[in-house]
């Protein structure tokens, strides 16, 4: 019984661990996504196409239509045609936090020791900051961000690019965009953690950016924050239907990142479960051969009173208490255990970046173990329990129970 229950304390901490830190660095992947990329983009105007209209029928609401159209049968123009006008709609959503136009295009970054392909982002400071962690994500440059609120040359490079070209706060780059060439100063290096971001992004002045890309009207995409990350898609629908531009969520992006994770979760969840399982099986072998070994006992049992009800008590008490300790110890371990890997170090660059594991605290995981080791616990005592009730103290008597 010892051992049954020692299965258990560890089946239920080994279990909050793991969804702890699946989920961590999960939930960690996801504010690295929403400081970086944000909630919702807006982009590309889109018009309903000959088909599209046909599907919605002449007489149908235009808004209703326009969320429910398949994507495939609109004709979308690139970019945003009037940012001022979507900005200003944007902010009367309640759960709109924050709203940023953004510039991009495509330039060669030469610095005197090599050159590389880039894409500068034309931003307003203030609107940025508001929805991404972009201060947050400084690494290098004392002042950086007054440096470059201040300078309308400024650049903001990532780590990575600034590695490649060998470059660091103060020194100049040329950027060229087509046959426009220009010179600029780095103000500082910010990582997110995402090479892919880091590699090839570049933060200027939107009204720099416009100049150097010859693009004096519009925006490539407007990037909104959100108060409540969870209504990103349903938001997305409907700025979809009011503003008649594509917005995509950040659940809809990040769509095969996601599904990885949660099959990581339920791999873990029923890798670790096994624990529980066995345990549950030598409980329930333990149970049985008291059942045998205690015929006589509840016979005597039956013979002074008791009922079949209070014989199979007596046991399923037994899984319960085995369960309650089970749980209270599980918990501990896997708080305790939780709390110390949030303590190590690791170092990670990737599709983000950190320096420990991450863990993410939940109830749910302590629910979600207590309610998986209930069912095999019980499972294991209720299976003995109606055994030894059907024991009849006659048969005990005679040997012939069964």
């Amino acid at each position: 019984m010892l051992m049954s229950l020692a299965g258990i304390i560890f089946g239920i901490g080994f279990f909050i661990v793991t969804q702890a830190q699946t989920s961590g660095f999960e939930q960690f992947f996801i504010r690295t996504i929403l400081g970086t990329n944000g909630a919702i983009r807006i982009e590309d105007k889109f018009q309903d196409t000959i088909f599209a209209m046909a599907a919605a029928g002449h007489n149908a609401d235009a808004s209703k239509f326009e969320v429910a159209a398949d994507r495939s049968a609109r004709k979308y123009i690139e970019g945003v045609e009037d940012p001022e006008r979507i900005t200003d709609a944007l902010h009367k959503f309640r759960n709109v936090s924050g709203v940023s136009t953004v510039v991009e295009g495509s330039v060669i970054a030469d610095s005197s020791f090599k050159n590389d392909s880039a894409k500068v982002y034309g931003i307003n400071l203030a609107d940025h900051l508001a929805v991404s962690d972009l201060a947050a994500q400084i690494v290098r440059g004392a002042g950086s961000l007054e440096d470059f609120r201040s300078s309308p040359q400024g650049l903001l490079i990532g780590r990575v690019l600034a590695d490649r070209l060998q470059l660091g706060p103060g020194d100049s780059v040329l950027l060229q965009a087509g046959t426009e060439q220009r010179r600029y100063r780095v103000s500082a290096l910010y990582e997110t953690g995402v090479s892919d971001i880091d590699r090839v992004r570049i933060f200027m002045h939107l009204g720099e950016a416009r100049s150097l890309l010859k693009k004096t009207s519009g925006a490539s995409f407007i990037q909104v924050a959100l108060f409540d990350r969870d209504r990103a898609p349903m938001d997305a629908l409907q700025m979809e239907s009011v503003l008649r531009h594509g917005a995509k969520s950040w659940q809809e992006r990040e769509k095969s990142w996601l599904e990885a994770f949660r099959a990581l979760q339920i791999s873990a969840a029923i890798t670790v479960s096994t624990i529980i399982l066995i345990s549950g099986l030598g409980m329930f072998n333990t149970l049985a051969m008291i059942v045998i070994e205690k015929t006589k006992e509840i016979a005597i049992l039956r013979s002074m009173g008791y009922t079949r009800s209070d014989i199979a008590r007596i046991f399923i008490w037994l899984g319960a208490i085995v369960l309650f300790f089970g749980t209270i110890g599980g918990w501990a371990l896997g708080a305790g255990v939780t709390y110390g890997v949030s303590m190590v170090k690791l170092p990670i660059r990737g599709i983000f970046r950190t320096d420990t594991f991450q863990v993410y605290w939940s109830i749910w995981h302590y629910v979600v173990a207590t309610i998986s080791a209930a069912v095999v616990v019980m499972t294991a005592a209720i299976i003995p329990a109606r055994r030894a009730a059907r024991l009849e103290p006659g048969d005990i008597i005679r040997g012939t129970s069964q």
